[in-house]
């Protein structure tokens, strides 16, 4: 995987979004010339318009990013990737008249947009089935062997059996540190000399996977393997790159005191954060407040009770607060005190269930956002009830109050609606993964992805 801003992204999803943009780029300056020609314009040399082929193809990018062109599934699958490619195009035409229309000198007319367009769809779909065996294929996968046969090696190997696996395991070594659980595995006495064992199997990463490391570490054999040009990485980072999360199965303190992250040097990313947050919930308000208005009064109509409640969350260092919501629940929703959220939960209205589902409940949070108790993206802020009760039956739950609270969060595009302790706790993963290794880049991609989230609700309840 190549490092992004901190972020980790696969090899061949780095190279196909560059072929993507590239192709974008060749979209619109084909379909401008075409329009150009029908219309019997003079041709200017390209050199004249950089910009308007530029913000086209980066606008047409980020829409395919949002709508999650890039995902498992849709690299896996051609018919899968060409409907998210048609919804992309959809979205790119939205955000392309946006900008059209604050700055009609940005972009292309809508004539050469709509040539663009459909040049663009031939385009990405055809370098997906020039490029789809190719992807798939072991060409853009690292050979890895893991040091250990227990059940962290096992960890290993069940990420080694998913079809977006970005590795292929090539074997592994007991070490004579517990019981075994992988019974493949060859053991270390059985090797006389490790270092070339792992250079002839053409290893390209080791992963120390031991399930007890006091004075069980292999020095020696790690040295040697590392001088050899070979990746080494303990289990709890592998399992970091690899599933976006921080693994609380496998993480102790001393990794997360050594380990890249929670970097301190960070203060203009804040400040700009923080001023990002100002304009866009401003905007937001103005924009969506007649939506607000309009399913206040629904919800009035739809059921007993007040159009908004407030709620009392835990924010940056666990400090209390309130956010405010259009409810979407019975106002007796509560009478025997907090209730996780369940699937298809019998106390949300009728029209709850369709504002949940379109996330129009969470708009007026954006108040909250303007005032400064949450931002757009961090980890959702939980209820005090909730609180008290995880931090006593999990480790670090408390590091993910360290960033603030936000509306939407790295966990929220990744995994389902967290309804039960072990949601909370597969949340607090990705939460801890944010916080972690937090850049604006990460910020801008959680944002483009909540798109899909909105689109495709599974996650909501």
């Amino acid at each position: 995987m190549f490092r992004l801003f901190k972020h980790y992204v696969p090899h061949a999803v780095l190279l196909l979004g560059f072929f993507d943009l590239a192709l974008l780029g060749l979209a619109a300056e084909i379909g401008w010339v075409w329009r150009a020609h029908e219309i019997g314009m003079d041709i200017e040399p390209l050199s004249q318009r950089p910009m308007p082929i530029i913000t086209f193809a980066l606008l047409v990018h980020m829409a395919m990013i949002a709508v999650g062109v890039y995902g498992p599934d849709a690299l896996q699958s051609i018919r899968f990737a060409a409907a998210r490619l048609l919804v992309a195009v959809s979205l790119g035409v939205i955000f392309l008249s946006v900008t059209y229309f604050i700055l009609p000198g940005a972009t292309l007319w809508r004539s050469n947009s709509l040539y663009a367009m459909g040049l663009s769809i031939l385009f990405l779909i055809g370098i997906r089935i020039l490029l789809g065996g190719l992807l798939g294929t072991t060409a853009f996968k690292r050979r890895l062997m893991v040091l250990g046969a227990g059940k962290r090696a096992q960890r290993v190997q069940d990420l080694a059996d998913r079809p977006d696996a970005g590795f292929v395991l090539v074997g592994f070594v007991a070490m004579n540190d517990g019981a075994l659980v992988v019974e493949e595995a060859i053991n270390r006495d059985a090797i006389k000399n490790l270092a070339k064992h792992v250079e002839n199997l053409n290893v390209t990463e080791v992963v120390l996977a031991l399930e007890e490391r006091r004075n069980a570490l292999p020095v020696n054999d790690l040295l040697r393997i590392k001088t050899t040009g070979v990746h080494v990485n303990d289990l709890s980072t592998f399992l970091e790159r690899e599933t976006g999360r921080v693994d609380l199965d496998t993480v102790n303190p001393s990794w997360l005191i050594f380990s890249d992250g929670f970097s301190a040097g960070r203060r203009i990313s804040t400040i700009a954060k923080r001023l990002f947050d100002l304009v866009v919930s401003s905007i937001l308000l103005a924009l969506t407040a007649p939506i607000i208005l309009l399913f206040a009064l629904l919800v009035k109509l739809d059921s007993r009770g007040p159009a908004f409640f407030k709620q009392e969350r835990v924010g940056l260092y666990g400090q209390p607060f309130e956010i405010i919501k259009l409810r979407s629940m019975r106002i007796d929703a509560e009478v025997d005190g907090a209730q996780w959220a369940q699937k298809n939960d019998p106390r949300v209205t009728r029209l709850g269930r369709f504002i949940r589902k379109v996330r129009i409940d969470e708009l007026p949070q954006a108040w909250s956002v303007l005032k400064g108790d949450m931002s757009f993206v961090g980890p959702r802020p939980e209820r005090p009830e909730f609180v008290a009760s995880l931090e006593t039956q999990m480790r670090y739950y408390n590091e993910r109050h360290m960033v603030k609270p936000g509306i939407t969060g790295w966990a929220q595009i990744n995994y389902p609606y967290g309804a039960s302790v072990e949601d909370s706790r597969h949340k607090l993963e990705y939460d801890l993964y944010y916080a972690k290794n937090y850049t604006p880049f990460l910020d801008l991609l959680i944002i483009l992805q909540t798109l899909r989230v909105v689109l495709w609700p599974d996650g909501a309840r």
